[in-house]
């Protein structure tokens, strides 16, 4: 089955930041899906055509699926889906007031858009990217309960917020702590903090914090700060609770109490702007602390063989960089501190690497630590002076490591030989990153490339490592040519799936 990111890369030309916002919904909609008790499937335009195609699909842990089927892949037109089709040209939610009837069971279904504000145009109103339709079964006709009533009306408020381009926020997690599920403990919030809903599970949790009284009518602040042990973790809590309902960026954090450790997340709740409170889940961990310490360690023992490698790499350099300062010869010399480059723009990812539990490197990091190294390679006593213009993002280590080795030596060999000896110039470094493919261009205001130059048949060993790389480890393309206006320019293509 194709990826989220690949069904966006074949079937539509979304910006990176667009289809950014497409996963992170993809990764909440578990939490709107138990909450509306619906199946939920996402539309995307299928360009270059007016129908959709469905990219991604989320069935509740609340309630029994009305789509066993898998509808990933799938295309509809307007014939097929007219409520789909209307509510991403009009761009508001549709409700529909008849059931529809899949077979034997009836169906209530809604279509709410999925907008976005693309950063390059803040002034213009979010944009209708997608199309997210719910479909409740309503074959079993009971009267609701007060804990299907409080998670239903929580839905409300956060479908309208994806209507409004404001759910899922960019949430404060540093830790990278997991999500707790609705099915975990759900706390409704008013605009002042106070609980208006408690479900039995987060009761339950609460209890084994300590809490022995109501929680209904208290508010959760000042309980969450009588039951926490730790001062830092109860001010982080109350202040999480505050943001909140205030309509700031949700958080998580965990926590411990005197008897169980709780995973506690706020949902800020702000349908159409207005406050409405949040929406608080609350989960014990206990017992998963306790299994997940073994994988703790290993994953504390790969950051610690990054972390050796990456001294490794710096002995090397170091040894590499005494005896360039020993040798007489001139081409020697170049050459060792060549090398001495490039070893360590490897040795700085595995720095990153040692620091990160993802396995993923955030590129403009490394570029910006190498910039200052790679621009003292000028010829005489030009100053060069390179700029990072645009991000190129993060990416996992399996490309990042070629990457940054190709980009080292195509910098370098802009700033060593793109300019003659006492000329000042620039080199820029920018990227340009879609769901399917990452451009990053060099140029430099030089002299340009020398008349009958063949990249691809030069001698020198940098080019044929950049080839080498861009070839068997990255699976892209480079080219290099003349700019307009003077100077010279690099073009790698990297496709990213």
């Amino acid at each position: 089955m194709s990826t989220l990111a690949e069904l966006l890369a074949e079937h539509t030309h979304l910006s990176g930041d667009a289809a950014g916002h497409l996963q992170r919904v993809v990764a909440e909609w578990q939490l709107l899906a138990d909450l509306s008790f619906a199946d939920v499937v996402m539309y995307v335009r299928a360009e270059p055509t007016d129908s959709l195609i469905c990219v991604a699909q989320c069935r509740p842990n609340t309630a029994p699926t009305v789509s066993p089927a898998d509808a990933v892949g799938n295309i509809v037109t307007a014939d097929d889906d007219p409520q789909a089709v209307a509510a991403f040209g009009i761009g508001r939610i549709l409700r529909e007031e008849d059931p529809t009837w899949i077979g034997s069971t009836a169906v209530r279904r809604e279509a709410v858009p999925v907008r976005f504000r693309d950063t390059d145009d803040a002034v213009a109103d979010p944009a209708v990217i997608a199309v997210l339709v719910r479909s409740v079964n309503l074959t079993t006709p009971r009267l609701p309960s007060p804990l299907e009533l409080a998670y239903q009306d929580c839905a409300h408020d956060l479908c309208q917020m994806v209507c409004d381009g404001t759910f899922p926020q960019h949430e404060g997690n540093p830790r990278g702590l997991s999500t707790p599920r609705a099915g975990d403990g759900f706390v409704r919030i008013d605009d002042d903090g106070v609980v208006t809903y408690a479900s039995p599970n987060a009761l339950s949790a609460f209890h084994r914090m300590g809490w022995t009284k109501e929680l209904s009518g208290n508010r959760l602040g000042d309980v969450i700060a009588a039951l926490l042990t730790d001062p830092f973790e109860s001010g982080e809590a109350v202040q999480m609770i505050a943001e909140a309902i205030t309509g700031q960026e949700g958080m998580r954090i965990e926590a411990d109490a005197s008897r169980a450790t709780v995973l506690i997340r706020a949902v800020p709740l702000r349908p159409r702007g207005a406050r409405a409170g949040a929406a608080v889940l609350i989960r014990d961990v206990t017992e998963v602390k306790r299994r997940d310490r073994a994988l703790i360690s290993k994953d504390a023992t790969i950051r610690e063989i990054h972390h050796r490698v990456k001294n490794n790499l710096q002995s090397v350099s170091a040894l590499l960089r005494l005896q360039s300062r020993r040798t007489d010869n001139v081409e020697a010399r170049r050459a060792l501190d060549e090398a001495v480059r490039r070893v360590a723009s490897i040795a700085l990812v595995h720095e990153l690497l040692s620091g990160s539990v993802d396995e993923e490197v955030d590129l403009d990091t490394v570029l910006d630590q190498l910039i200052p190294v790679l621009g003292d390679v000028s010829p005489g006593d030009a100053r060069v002076r390179i700029v990072r213009r645009t991000g190129i993002g993060v990416l996992h280590a399996d490309l990042a490591m070629p990457l940054v080795m190709v980009l080292t030596e195509i910098i370098q060999n802009s700033a060593e030989h793109g300019f003659r000896s006492g000329q000042d110039g620039t080199v820029t470094v920018s990227a340009e990153r879609t769901t399917r493919t990452l451009t990053v261009i060099v140029r430099d205001d030089g002299v340009g490339l020398p008349p009958g130059f063949d990249p691809e048949r030069s001698d020198r060993l940098g080019l044929q490592i950049v080839h080498t790389l861009v070839r068997m480890e990255l699976g892209g393309t480079l080219t290099l040519h003349d700019a307009d206006g003077g100077g010279a320019e690099a073009v790698l293509t990297v496709p990213l799936h």
